[in-house]
């Protein structure tokens, strides 16, 4: 039997923690990786067309799947272009493992060609980022990397060298267990004792969470109950906690709407459960405040904290809960609810009037339509921008849909590429990405890549011919609208030039009986629809700090804007408010 070299002992270790597929890009530098791939029947070779393509893909399939996922790029041009994919792996904590193959050992520092430095390129996106430069390294360093990826949920980056991945593996090379899961991570008694004696004393408590409340729903609404609280969620928590929740009272940020802020400003205790929320604007600087959160380094780097907990939300809760006093005072949360209740009544009906009418059709109109149509348990990527505040207000959670984006790190063009990670995972599960037309025309080369492999994506296409949301920062910012408009072609056409399944939509009448066609269509799939460019989010008073740099928002106000199907659970919530 051929002993092994350095690239079979590297695949044959990313299969044993879990790794199904490596999206990339072929490259000289590659080659043998992707060859001990070929020979390897339990891995995929992905071939996209772009990397940062590859590293968007790896992080939704890791965000949507919980496991390692892992990408890969040749040396040089190759591995530099994965890092906008890395960055915002990192930042949405999704375990990914980056191969960025290297030029020959021998060469490195000596201006060769395509010469980089991946070892020091991805430090910051990276918790991990080391070079195999010598094959007795091997597999302790990737061992040690897939350990980093899996147990702090980010990225690790391993560079190795073309030449040293012909060479053969290291013989009695040791090979140990691989951790392929997190623990729960429990809060000490101290602040256990601290927080139930805060909440005991505290006459009103809020709730608010964000994507660290994921699998505790349960949890939540039980605390929820108990303390009578208002809960309140970050866009990305908004799947994890919106749904049937009757105490909800809506989202916080500059997508925001309902009655969240009010509730966190009104109350004397506010507890953030999993949320790295970066607004601080948005948050009061004169209640208490306590934080739960399993990475500590987030603990108080957004407002001053009166207790800071470090544990997962579900082990905190089920500590808590039993403890506290349960409080029988429902006026707090009535109050927000109805708030909550009168804010949608207040925005919804300038949303509906003859939109089904209104040409060029109104975004929120699509946005509506496609949560009426999609499956329930379909999974929907995002592109940042305008299409961010369409999925926030009309996008329903249910507990199985999954809504994917670049929410924290906030770059154009993932959309496309996460839904690729997400339709491989699963052939026979929906994925939809709302794409806007300055995101999709970005990447949209691997509109291939879901041909090639007849992925069916179905691509709900926001072409409003401009970068919508640029123009509002300008707009509020006191400036002409410049640079931010597209010229744009027949997307449909394109698609079906390309061998997928295209068509255009430009009157409303038109919209439903396309996105049924498209979803009854068995490959990819692309909807065109034209949309009304003048649809901004804006309230009627407005100010640059509002919008500009969002993360650096100094506002304290919402833009205001339609919410879909959550009228409808803010009014059956409010049934339960006992009337005077």
């Amino acid at each position: 039997m051929a002993k092994q070299n350095v690239a079979q002992q590297f695949v044959d270790i990313l299969v044993r923690a879990g790794v199904q597929r490596l999206y990339g890009v072929v490259g000289d530098s590659l080659n043998p990786v992707v060859d001990a791939i070929r020979r390897n029947s339990a891995i995929d070779w992905i071939q996209v067309r772009h990397e940062e393509v590859a590293a968007f893909a790896a992080g939704a399939e890791a965000q949507i799947t919980g496991k390692l996922a892992a990408c890969a790029g040749s040396c040089g041009p190759g591995n530099l272009h994965l890092i906008n994919g890395l960055y915002d792996a990192q930042r949405s904590m999704a375990p990914v493992l980056a191969l960025a193959s290297h030029i020959p050992s021998s060469e490195i520092g000596l201006g060769y060609f395509q010469e980089t430095h991946p070892d020091q390129l991805f430090r910051e996106c990276s918790h991990y980022n080391e070079m195999i430069s010598n094959p007795q390294q091997m597999p302790r360093l990737l061992q040690t990397a897939i350990q980093h990826a899996i147990g702090r949920s980010g990225v690790s980056v391993v560079s190795l060298p073309g030449d040293i991945a012909s060479h053969p593996a290291p013989e009695k090379s040791i090979e140990h267990a691989l951790v392929v899961s997190r623990p729960t991570v429990r809060p000490g008694d101290t602040e256990i004792d601290k927080l139930v004696q805060m909440i005991d004393e505290a006459e009103r408590v809020t709730l608010f969470c964000g994507s660290g409340t994921a699998g505790a729903h349960a949890e939540v609404m039980q605390f929820a109950e108990r303390i009578k609280s208002p809960v309140g969620h970050a866009l990305r928590g908004k799947e994890w906690i919106q749904y049937d929740n009757p105490y909800d009272v809506g989202m916080s940020g500059l997508l925001g709407y309902g009655a969240a802020y009010e509730a966190t400003h009104e109350c004397d205790l506010l507890i953030l459960l999993g949320t790295d929320f970066p607004y601080n604007a948005f948050l009061p600087d004169d209640v208490k405040i306590v934080q739960v959160d399993v990475r500590p380094e987030h603990l108080g780097r957004r407002s001053k904290l009166d207790l800071a907990v470090w544990g997962d939300v579900r082990e905190t809760l089920r500590c808590l809960t039993p403890r506290v006093r349960p409080k029988t005072d429902r006026g707090f949360l009535d109050k927000m609810l109805k708030k909550h209740a009168d804010a949608l009544e207040g925005v919804i009906k300038a949303y509906t009037r003859k939109v089904e009418k209104h040409v060029p059709i109104h975004p929120e109109y699509v946005a509506s339509v496609l949560d009426e149509l999609a499956d329930e348990d379909a999974v929907f990527t995002v592109d940042t921008g305008m299409c961010n505040v369409w999925a926030a207000r009309y996008i329903s959670p249910n507990g199985r849909r999954r809504i994917i984006g670049s929410f924290s790190h906030g770059s154009m063009a993932n959309a496309l590429p996460q839904a690729i990670g997400a339709q491989f995972i699963d052939r026979n599960r929906q994925v939809v990405s709302m794409s806007g037309d300055g995101g999709f025309t970005m990447l949209m080369g691997d509109f291939l890549t879901l041909v090639q492999y007849d992925l069916p994506v179905k691509i709900v296409l926001f072409n409003n011919s401009s970068l919508g949301m640029v123009e509002l920062e300008m707009l509020v910012s006191g400036l002409p609208s410049y640079g931010t408009t597209n010229r744009n072609p027949d997307f449909a056409a394109i698609a079906r030039a390309a061998g997928a399944y295209g068509v255009r939509v430009e009157k409303p009448k038109q919209l439903a009986g396309a996105l049924k066609d498209a979803f009854r269509h068995k490959g990819p799939a692309l909807v065109d629809v034209v949309t009304d460019p003048n649809a901004l989010s804006i309230p009627p008073k407005i100010s640059a700090e509002m919008v500009t740099g969002f993360a650096l928002s100094a506002s304290k106000m919402v833009l205001d804007g339609g919410v879909g199907r959550m009228v409808q659970m803010a009014r059956s919530n409010l049934r339960n408010v006992p009337r005077p």
